[in-house]
């Protein structure tokens, strides 16, 4: 079974199209990338995945649950990129708020060795840097136990460093049999991660394969130059010049 699925997805915001018709498939253990440019539906698609936004027609599922029921948000955890949570409570109180939440939540010690929070599960999030907080976020999406994670923008504003550890955990959840979901404007992350990669334009799938795949379909063996030439950016930004 699927760890999600949009099919045949369509959305409207009045005369707008968001979405037109796509279908996307993330596997159980694999990483999915779903790149696009600002307005291209990647925001419309992963709050229909989250059950935050109705679909106009077509279905989105969780493990083969609607993915606005109850059992498919105890099926996934999100980490999203605005994100606030109160700053005066410890980074183990936070955790253990939101495991509350759920059923067959991770134990406390184990989230926090995954999220590499151990030293610091007693300090304020109001004290913590921007890495510790990516840290927590990351966390908060895991602390449910998920099979399926959706990390929008996970990395925005970490230094290089921050960053290869936030990918060592990710690969390390997908590695325990978790699925994710990744939208990044960085396209060295997608290529570094991704099992697929979907990439979205005008509210359809424009292209969607391995990161080698879409390499050769954008006629690039950099992954940011065939993004460019499979969206019309690299023509369009010719034109501009």
């Amino acid at each position: 079974m699927p760890a999600a699925e949009l099919r045949a997805v369509t959305k409207n915001y009045g005369p707008v199209a968001a979405l037109r018709g796509i279908d996307l498939v993330i596997q159980p253990g694999e990483v999915v990338s779903l790149l696009g440019p600002n307005g291209a539906g990647k925001t419309t698609a992963v709050r229909i995945l989250l059950g935050l936004t109705e679909p106009a027609s077509g279905t989105a599922e969780i493990f083969g649950y609607p993915a606005r029921s109850r059992k498919a948000r105890l099926r996934r955890g999100a980490q999203l990129q605005v994100a606030r949570v109160p700053e005066t409570l410890r980074v183990r109180e936070h955790i253990q708020l939101f495991s509350s939440y759920y059923e067959t939540p991770l134990p406390l010690s184990e989230t926090l060795a995954i999220a590499g929070l151990e030293e610091i599960q007693n300090k304020l999030y109001g004290q913590l840097s921007g890495g510790q907080k990516q840290r927590l976020l990351f966390a908060l999406a895991i602390c449910g136990n998920p099979g399926l994670l959706v990390l929008d923008e996970p990395t925005v504003g970490l230094d290089v460093e921050a960053r290869r550890g936030l990918w060592n955990r990710i690969r390390a959840y997908v590695k325990r049999g978790g699925s994710v979901l990744l939208t990044t404007h960085y396209l060295d992350e997608a290529d570094a991660l991704s099992h697929r990669i979907a990439v979205i334009h005008k509210g359809l799938i424009a292209a969607q394969g391995t990161p080698a795949e879409i390499k050769r379909l954008g006629e690039s063996s950099v992954l940011e130059d065939a993004f460019l030439n499979i969206t019309g950016s690299a023509r369009s930004m010719e034109e501009v010049a």
